[in-house]
């Protein structure tokens, strides 16, 4: 269902977007939570689900790299810009740098807005999200050059709401394979103090070789058996008190996400990293007023790292169907 355009300026983040001449459209159930209600992203874990053998060790590798590397969240840099487009936004064709027939006819139209800028930062992220077909356009390193826009990589995925937010190797534009979407922070969750998925996360250290379900691949270089594979799931246990933590309304929202949905590595960073949409579309950066300072680390200086536990993967890992189709 397309979502309606924005026509009036009534609330304080209408008056941010109108303010910088942006349109933008409402948000709405499918806005907040792209993919599945029962996919890995939204589905609420069981207060029971088994742990992973290994989690005292994750855990303890995950404090040592926020230590050795601080916290972060990214927000209009190395993150992505999502730019949600009606049916009546013209197509244009962004070229491939890589050789891939497929992905390339997936590229050849995409609703992608003349005036659309790639997250800053080398990856050059950003989604495209038109409602009325229910396809999410994702690319890695996107620029645009003398003859028109080129991607080094990303993905289609089409039926959008109905998938399990899983994308088969070698497609999509982050180090895992999962979207960028997923578990991607936006604003009006903050806002709202509700965020009702999963949270992406991205360390410095990843596991070289093997990987975890939901992740499809790794460009992970540690060998030590202890270290952290890409696409583990961290949790808050369902029996912590978060409400009795000394944390800000929105790292609170946060935590209630980590617990009740789980945190889930997606990438390799500079920074033990969460992502939240880049406002470039907007015009305005919400993020000081939504966290109470512009340093990223300082909002998360209460996070409750050592109370995480790892979740085991499932037995059985449901299969991502080709997103192109």
């Amino acid at each position: 269902m397309p979502l309606p355009p924005l026509t009036k300026c009534h609330t304080w983040r209408r008056l941010l977007a109108c303010a910088a001449g942006v349109v933008l459209a409402l948000p709405s159930a499918a806005a907040a939570a792209p993919f599945s209600s029962t996919s890995m992203w939204n589905a609420p874990l069981p207060e029971s689900a088994a742990l992973a053998p290994d989690s005292d060790a994750l855990v303890a590798d995950l404090q040592r790299q926020v230590t050795a590397y601080g916290p972060w969240i990214n927000t209009t840099q190395y993150s992505t810009p999502v730019y949600k487009v009606p049916s009546t936004q013209p197509a244009v064709k962004v070229t491939l740098d890589k050789y891939n027939p497929a992905l390339q006819e997936a590229f050849d139209a995409v609703p992608l807005p003349e005036t659309a800028k790639p997250a800053a930062g080398w990856d050059k992220h950003l989604v495209v999200w038109q409602g009325a077909t229910d396809t999410i356009w994702e690319f890695w390193v996107l620029s645009r050059k003398a003859d028109g826009w080129h991607a080094g990589w990303g993905s289609k995925i089409v039926r959008s709401s109905r998938s399990i937010g899983v994308l088969p190797t070698p497609l999509g534009a982050t180090a895992s394979g999962l979207p960028l979407v997923g578990g991607l922070m936006r604003p009006f969750e903050l806002s709202a103090r509700s965020i009702p998925h999963a949270l992406a996360l991205g360390v410095p250290q990843v596991r070289s070789s093997t990987f975890a379900w939901p992740a499809t691949r790794t460009d992970g270089i540690i060998a030590d058996a202890a270290s952290i594979p890409m696409g583990t799931r961290f949790r808050l246990p369902a029996s912590l008190d978060v409400n009795s933590l000394p944390l800000s309304p929105a790292v609170k929202a946060m935590a209630i996400a980590a617990q009740r949905h789980g945190i889930v590595v997606r990438d390799t960073s500079g920074a033990v990293t969460f992502y939240a949409e880049d406002p470039t579309p907007t015009g305005a950066n919400p993020y000081p007023a939504l966290f109470g300072t512009g340093w990223m680390d300082q909002a998360l200086k209460d996070f409750p790292w050592s109370q995480l536990e790892v979740v085991a993967p499932p037995s059985v890992t449901p299969v991502a169907p080709n997103p192109l189709k």
